[in-house]
């Protein structure tokens, strides 16, 4: 008769790798073989994979995931979801938390939340909230905000000694960050009022989306931008499958970027691109992506290839806004490349600028906002780098002669742009820069985060993006796709000035429409 099989108590970690290893079709029976454990056991974990994820994602530390063992809830559960809440907005800000600090906000949370009896927040309350949260420290004093010359010399030395080790070329090294586009915003709609840009009605949520930019440290891999809006099926895209955008869309009831959308990215995005792009290389399959302290990155430990091979690492709080390489100009200039872009269309279609903006859809801003980020040249991205990996070296090329779209040459454009001819350019330089700093997580506020511990939701929101979701979607035919690649061929044919290539690109749609009918017939 066999021995009672010895208790195991799996940690943190080692669920996350029992979750990452069912997802890659591991059974359940081999996997409690393989680590000691009962088959129910498994399934525990299966039945539990999101709450295990949110909790790891949460997270501040991966050593800290690898020793604990529970995720046993404190007796203030809306205390300590408010805490940790308030914590991450002011870790991404890289503002100062002190254990004082902190013991002060939970106090006033506490009574904020009406919560009864009285509350002492010691150092005893301290240390378990960061062991329930595996939170590093919370012992910051007087740290300088946005400014530490010495933790971004430290950090850089440390990073670049960990590429050394690692082995990792300038190609197996990416950056990825998060911002907020006004993506329907005139110039003629902004005021300056007392130094402060003013734009009517662009807080609106349907006008703004959240884009993320991601490329490695030569510039020469440039991933599609992930977009995040607020509708699974916008109107504009009526029969557009979502796969076959120019950008990766996602969609959250807030337009913002979360933890899951995050990670969804990493793992069917991110990680398949960068190994088809080092794999064309010649290269070893072995990557590092750097982030930022947002919110909506989860964990070290959940940001990690099922080989261990492709993973990330975080900046510190305090050094990110001086040295994230997305944000030294390389966001900005995909946003100017965008807005100058629309402005170009309009003038080339000869619109009136009011009926042009009201006819911009969700759609065509994405396609537009791809071109955008087509146009940023490797040049720009390496060179955002340079505070990083100073030792790379910009190529010579042509794009060291030309320059990235300026401020004059939009400024040109608008001279032709009817109603726009009189913009100051003080109310250009602001319309540039209008959602600069447009964070593309959720800042919430305080009654925001109460609400959010109480486990309040708003409603009407939820209920505004069904109804945009439940759209009929209009089916065109075979027969009526072809007519209109005739009409359009005939109209072609008319036309004097047209270039020979641009018939040749109908036509071949054309043979591929008439394919596509015979195989439907046949079948």
């Amino acid at each position: 008769m066999s021995g009672k099989r010895k208790r195991v108590v799996l940690t943190i970690k080692d669920k996350l790798d029992i979750i990452k290893k069912l997802e890659d079709g591991g059974s359940s029976k081999q996997l409690a073989v393989i680590y000691g454990i009962g088959e129910t056991t498994v399934r525990d974990i299966r039945k539990n994979k999101e709450k295990i994820i949110t909790y790891a994602s949460s997270s501040d530390s991966t050593s800290l995931l690898a020793k604990r063992k529970s995720m046993k809830p404190s007796m203030y559960e809306e205390l300590d979801r408010a805490m940790l809440e308030w914590f991450n907005q002011q870790r991404a800000k890289g503002n100062p938390i002190s254990g004082p600090i902190c013991a002060k906000r939970a106090e006033f949370f506490f009574y904020a939340l009406g919560m009864d009896g009285d509350f002492n927040p010691s150092a005893g309350w301290l240390t378990r909230f960061k062991q329930r949260h595996s939170i590093r420290e919370i012992n910051i004093r007087n740290e300088r905000l946005n400014g530490d010359e010495t933790a971004v010399e430290d950090f850089c030395n440390n990073f670049r000694d960990f590429i050394e080790r690692e082995n990792l070329q300038p190609e197996q090294i990416y950056n990825a960050d998060e911002t907020g586009l006004f993506w329907k915003c005139l110039p003629s709609r902004i005021s300056v009022i007392k130094g402060k840009c003013i734009v009517p009605g662009h807080k609106s949520i349907e006008e703004r989306v959240t884009i993320m930019c991601c490329a490695n440290a030569t510039g020469l891999h440039k991933l599609k931008l992930c977009v995040v809006g607020k509708a699974k099926k916008p109107r504009s895209f009526k029969s557009t499958d979502t796969l076959n955008l120019p950008v990766s869309y996602f969609s959250q009831k807030g337009a913002w970027m979360d933890l899951s959308i995050f990670r969804q990215w990493f793992d069917k995005i991110f990680v398949p691109q960068v190994r088809e792009y080092l794999r064309s290389k010649g290269l070893q399959e072995k990557a590092v992506l750097l982030l930022d302290n947002s919110p909506t990155h989860p964990n070290e430990n959940v940001l990690r290839s099922d080989d261990g091979q492709i993973f990330a690492k975080y900046l510190p709080p305090n050094v990110a806004s001086l040295i994230q390489p997305s944000d030294q100009g390389v966001i900005a200039t995909m946003k100017r490349n965008y807005r100058a872009g629309l402005l170009q269309n309009n003038l080339e279609e000869g619109n009136d600028l009011k009926s042009f903006w009201k006819k911009l859809t969700l759609l065509d801003a994405l396609y537009e906002i791809a071109m955008a980020w087509n146009l940023v040249k490797p040049v720009t991205i390496s060179r955002a780098w340079k505070k990083i990996l100073p030792m790379i070296e910009e190529k010579d090329s042509l794009d060291f002669d030309d320059e990235d779209i300026s401020v004059a040459t939009v400024a040109t454009i608008l001279q032709h742009t009817k109603g726009l001819e009189n913009v100051t350019t003080e109310n250009l330089e602001k319309w540039l820069e209008i959602d600069s700093t447009e964070p593309g997580y959720e800042v919430l506020t305080d009654s925001e985060i109460i609400r959010r511990a109480q486990g309040q939701t708003d409603e009407s929101s939820e209920n505004e993006e069904e109804e945009i979701e439940l759209i009929p979607e209009k089916h065109i035919n075979h027969a009526a796709a072809l007519q209109w690649t005739e009409n359009l061929l005939d109209y072609l044919e008319q036309q004097g000035d047209m270039i020979l290539p641009d018939r040749l690109v109908i036509r071949k749609l054309r043979a591929t429409i008439r394919n596509k009918q015979k195989m439907t017939k046949s079948s």
